[in-house]
Parts: structure tokens; sequence; C-alpha cells
């Protein structure tokens, strides 16, 4: 029965290992972690555990006896001098107090100073100087050897290449995090799910990517920042307290995280950890605990190592921002601008401090990449109280016969169509003026200074008008009454009849202002303005075709499919109708609904006109539907030849473009 016993330990024993190691490979050397630093600590104790009980099994290849894991071989080594260690944790009030007794009994004091420093989620690196000059620049490694990084590490401002002032010895390793900020991460994220590169898991991971670039280049555009944390070997003793490291390291050029702080006793480590959770969503870096040291460095030395931590150092754990759950399903969110979110409701799981049930997917083309899908186990990551977003999938836990996630084709609240823009990832609503989703959205664009210009009605109002159930699409707007209004908050007689006043204003326009106002996807003040000035009135551009808007100025076919599948929409047409019955009118130029003769047609003037100013010549040439530009390109069609012309004449004969003096400008435009 004992030797059945030992038989499953040994064989749980390996298969931690292989674990482990297998975890350190793809956290270390690929900067692709599969499971959550949480999980990992869980094999991590128990192997432990199964050591501690049984010594005899300990191995100097374990995964307890090291740090990490090889070098890769793309870099060269970097040997340390001191062994870059890593830290034993504690997770509880109770095992950081156990770890306070044992350091009170080693060395036979009552109280003991601890430096307090913030653990800072990003990659540890030392950083060799000989002569007050930085000779090397190496990763963690294995705890003895690193990868050599020197090149990357010397693009970073915030790491001196020349030690500052004086007072450093001729060699000295100084060691700490390299990190990058919450909202630099955010934003590096954002550009590469734009160029459709794979995704950081996280701030630590950004980093360690960052520094493992074999074109130090990359590195240099790259937002990262150094924090010396303490030293490794030394020729000379330069101090004899951690803190007072800190203060020599400071002087010497090195940065110091602004937090770190000396506190005496269990409960002064217990204060300064929840002063820095209360603080932890505002903080500019990521952490993931707190770190205690014996300050003096005397008992440092008198407390030493073990093979992988040292004794007199340990790290506070944070409740944890990564685990992993089941994607119960995928479901579409629509925005307030009409964006359509892919959303995966999930089995709830605590992270960080509260339960999570959803996470962001962001758009198709992620949910793509990642290729998550229903049944999935995923591995989730929670940074502050946005919503969590899922950064990796355990594919050999999927389910049989789960499908790929696609997006529907008409919206989930409203039913108009889906519509993608191209070169874009984002899927759109094109329901904008009645999509429930949007109403907030789209009230408060119809309404913005430059749209229709309705003066009072602010968010917190259209907020309460959408909830009461008063307003259900814009044109909503123009029927309310006073009576409604003056029951609402903050909506007094006064108010209610100023914003009363505003809306009825309102209802004498400009087609380039109602266009605008509509709210059609990348149709701005300018496009609004062009298509007003060429279709003069709304009913033959509610008509005109993707051709036919693609013949316009700056109007290419994606933006025709919008414009088109816009006015397509029944129930936007339903909301412009009764915009119109209410009273919304505009003036309408004479000949407004026939075809400009010069549309389309680009235009270069040069030289000096007799006839006709600059000013002009540009306003005709705009009264035709033409468009006066200041370049000469293969899209120009004419250009107008006076006295005295500069380069762009010759620049036009080398295009083919079709030159006309004055005479033949006055001849084109006579004709027309």
């Amino acid at each position: 029965m004992v030797r059945v016993e030992r038989a499953a330990v040994e064989r749980r024993v390996a298969a931690l290992r292989d674990q482990i190691e297998q975890h350190n490979y793809r956290y270390f050397v690929l900067d692709d972690p599969q499971v959550s630093d949480a999980d990992y600590d869980v094999l991590m104790r128990e192997l432990q555990a199964l050591e501690a009980d049984h010594p005899d099994l300990v191995s100097p290849d374990s995964p307890t006896q090291r740090v990490g894991a090889k070098p890769v071989e793309a870099f060269g080594e970097a040997r340390h001098g001191v062994p870059m260690l890593s830290l034993d944790n504690a997770f509880d009030a109770g095992e950081l107090g156990e770890f306070d007794r044992r350091i009170r009994e080693r060395l036979g004091i009552n109280r003991i100073a601890y430096m307090a420093e913030p653990k800072l989620d990003g990659l540890s690196v030392n950083l060799r100087y000989e002569q007050g000059r930085l000779v090397q620049g190496g990763t963690r490694g294995d705890g003895q050897v690193g990868e050599d990084i020197t090149a990357n590490i010397r693009t970073l401002r915030t790491i001196p290449l020349r030690l500052r002032g004086k007072g450093w010895p001729e060699l000295i390793e100084v060691r700490g995090e390299i990190v990058i900020r919450k909202a630099d991460f955010k934003h590096l994220n954002t550009l590469r799910l734009e160029a459709g590169e794979r995704l950081f898991a996280n701030p630590r991971n950004a980093a360690a990517g960052s520094l493992r670039q074999l074109d130090p280049r990359v590195t240099a555009r790259r937002p990262l920042t150094f924090f010396a944390f303490g030293i490794g070997e030394s020729r000379e003793v330069i101090a004899g307290r951690q803190s007072q490291i800190l203060e020599r390291l400071h002087g010497w050029g090195f940065p110091v995280y602004e937090r770190v702080q000396v506190v005496s006793g269990v409960e002064e480590c217990l204060a300064y950890y929840r002063r820095l959770m209360a603080q932890r969503e505002t903080l500019p870096f990521e952490i993931d605990g707190t770190v205690y040291k014996v300050d003096d460095l005397s008992s440092q030395q008198r407390l030493g190592f073990t093979a992988r931590a040292p004794r007199w150092a340990v790290a506070y754990k944070l409740p944890a921002r990564e685990g992993l759950s089941v994607v119960l399903d995928i479901e579409p969110s629509v925005g307030r601008t009409g964006v359509i979110t892919p959303v995966a409701r999930l089995e709830p799981v605590p992270l960080g401090g509260v339960i999570v049930r959803h996470a962001t997917l962001h758009n198709e083309d992620e949910v793509r990449r990642k290729d998550v899908r229903i049944g999935d186990t995923v591995m989730l990551r929670r940074a502050g109280d946005v919503i969590p977003e899922i950064i990796g999938v355990q594919p050999e836990k999927r389910p049989q016969g789960a499908q790929p996630w696609r997006m529907p084709l008409k919206c989930p609240v409203c039913s108009a169509e889906v519509m993608r823009l191209e070169h874009q990832a984002a899927h759109r609503c094109l329901g904008g003026l009645y999509c429930a989703a949007q109403r907030t959205g789209a009230i408060l664009h119809f309404a913005s200074r430059r749209a229709m210009d309705i003066d009072g009605l602010g968010e917190k109002l259209v907020e309460q008008l959408v909830g009461r159930g008063l307003v259900a699409t814009v044109a909503d707007l123009y029927s309310l009454e006073r009576a409604q209004l003056v029951e609402l908050e903050r909506m007094g007689e006064r108010s209610a009849g100023n914003l009363l006043r505003a809306i009825d204003a309102s209802r004498a326009t400009t087609l380039a202002r109602f266009l605008y106002a509509l709210g059609i996807p990348e149709v701005g003040e300018v496009t609004a303005k062009r298509l007003a000035e060429h279709y003069g009135d709304l009913d033959p551009l509610e008509r005109a075709t993707e051709e036919a808007l693609t013949r316009l100025p700056d109007i290419g076919p994606v933006l025709a499919q919008r414009i088109t599948h816009f006015f397509a929409q029944p129930h936007n047409r339903e909301v412009i109708d009764a915009l119109r019955r209410s009273g919304l009118h505009w003036s309408v130029p004479d000949g407004a609904n026939q075809s400009t003769p010069l549309a389309g047609r680009v235009f270069v003037l040069t030289g000096t006109l007799k006839g006709y100013t600059r000013e002009e010549a540009q306003e005709r040439i705009e009264a035709l539907g033409g468009r006066v530009t200041g370049h000469v390109s293969k899209n120009t069609d004419y250009m107008i030849v006076g006295e005295a012309p500069g380069s762009k004449r010759d620049k036009a004969v080398q295009l083919g473009i079709t030159l006309l003096d004055e005479s033949g400008f006055r001849q084109l435009i006579v004709d027309k």
C-alpha cells in the first residue's frame, strides 16, 4: 500500500514539473501564456508542498529550484554576477504574518523594518555598469544566465547610458522592472488590432515582447519605462539599507517608483497593502502585488537564500485579474453610434475582486483571429473596472461541433441592415434614426450646434426623454409639449419654454445641416454641404444611385454605398418623412433638381486671367458643379491657363491634362 502511494506521488510530481516547465516556456520564452498567474501559482504551490513532504524527490532540474526558462537562441547570453532569483509568495494576511514571524525568530528581533514596494507587472532586467557606463543588459532568464538585450535596453530613455553624480563602484549590476503604462498599452493594442496583428495579453506581455525584438528600432518605438528596485553584483558596499540603495540609484540617474516606503512590522505592511489596493485602479502602471524586503542589509546577509529565493523578501500577491471560464454564448451588442461589438457571455468567474459574466471581443475580425467559439474554455483578463477581454482559447478543451461565430446580417435590436465598411473592422447598424440602442446618441447628434442647433437639449435631458418614452426618434422632438417637459428633473416653466422655442426655431434650416444631422455614417459637414450643393433638395439625393454619387468630388464607392443604404432603410425614410411633416424645411435653389453640367470635373487655375479674378473663376466653376484644387494630379480634368503661368502648367502637359486659355474657359462656362 505504501509503495502504491509513493508511486502516485512520484507520478504527480513528474506531471506537475512537466506542466510548470511548459507554462514557463510559454510565459518566459514565447510571451504567450495559456494559464492565469493564479492557476500557475496553484500548480507551483502543490509541487512545493509535495517536495517538502518528500525531500528525496527534489532534483536540481525541478521548477522549484530555478526561476524561469532558458534564453531564446536568437539572443546571446548575459551571465549575472549574482544570481537573479525569484520571490516567495504570500496570498493572505496569515501567510504574510508567518513570513514576518520567521524573520523575527531568525534574527532575534521583535520588530522588523521593511522596504515596501509595488510589485510592478513588467519584465525584470539586470543592467551591468563598468566605470559608470552601461555595458550589458540582460533578462532574468534562468536566474544565472539571461538573454543579452543590450541593444534594445539602450533605446530606453529611462535607463542612463552613463551614471550621473559620483560615488558609484567600478562595477555594479542595477536591477529593475521594465513596464508599460496602462494608457500606452491600450493604445498599442489598438494599433495592433487595426494592423491585424496579435494583441498583447497584458502589459507584462507587451513589455517582454517589446524587449525581445531583434530590431532595436522596434523597441525604440514602444513606450517602455524602467524603474530600479535593487542591485546585484557590486565591487563596493554602497549602503547599509535597502532604502538607501534606492536613494543612491536615484542619485545616479535611475527612476525609482514613487510609492516605495519603509514600514515597520506586519501591521504597517498590511496598511501599505490596503492603501495600494485602494489606489490600484488609478495607478498609471499595472501591479500584481506588493513586495516587502528586510531593509537592513546586514540582516539580509544573515538570513541568506534558498535555492530559488531570498529568505528576506516576499511578494504579497493581489487578487488575480486573470482566470479561466467557458463561453456560454456570443451576443452582438449595439452601441450608441451603431457599432456592433461581439460580447461573450461567460460562466461566472471571480476576477480582480468581482464576479465576471461578460467579456468583450471587439469585432468579428478579433473573434476570427482568436477563434473564439461558443463552448470554448478561454483565458480572461480584467484591467480596472472595464469589461474584461478574452486573451486566449484552450482549443484542446473545445467541445465537438463548435462552429465559428459570424456577425448577424440584421441588427439584433431593430432588424435594420448591418454593414461593414471596406478597410474597417467595425460593423454598423444602419437604422440610426430609429434603432433603440442608438436613440440617445442619434438625438444628441441631431441637436448639436453644427446640426440642428437645438440649444438646451443636453445629455441628461435626452436620457430623461428617452427613459420616459417621450422621444423614440428625433421626429418626436417636434411634438413635445410644455406639460411633459416641466415634469422632468431640472426643467421649470422657463427652461421648458426656452427649449420649445429652440426646437421650433430649428424647423427652418439648410439642407446641408439637415443631412449632417441625420447621422449618415461617414457623412460629415463637408460631405453634407457638397451633397446639398449638388442636389439642392432631398428628393433627388434619396433617389441617387451609387454610380451617380461616385461621380461627385471626394465621394468614393464605399461612401456612396453608405449613403444609398441609409436611405434604403424603410424606417429611416419614415422618420425623415415625419420630420418634414413636422415643419422642417430649407430653401431650394432654382433648378436644384437638374444635373449640374460640370459635376465631378476637377479644375486647376494657373497664371492671371484678365476677365476674372481667381475667386470669380472658382465661384463660376463651383456653381456649375465643378471643383477647384491647388494641386495638379492625374485626377485633374482641366487646367485654366492665364498670363505668366507657373510650373503647374508643365506638370499638366506631362500628365496630358486638357489646357484651356481664358477664351476657351469662357466658352466652356457659357456653353454650359
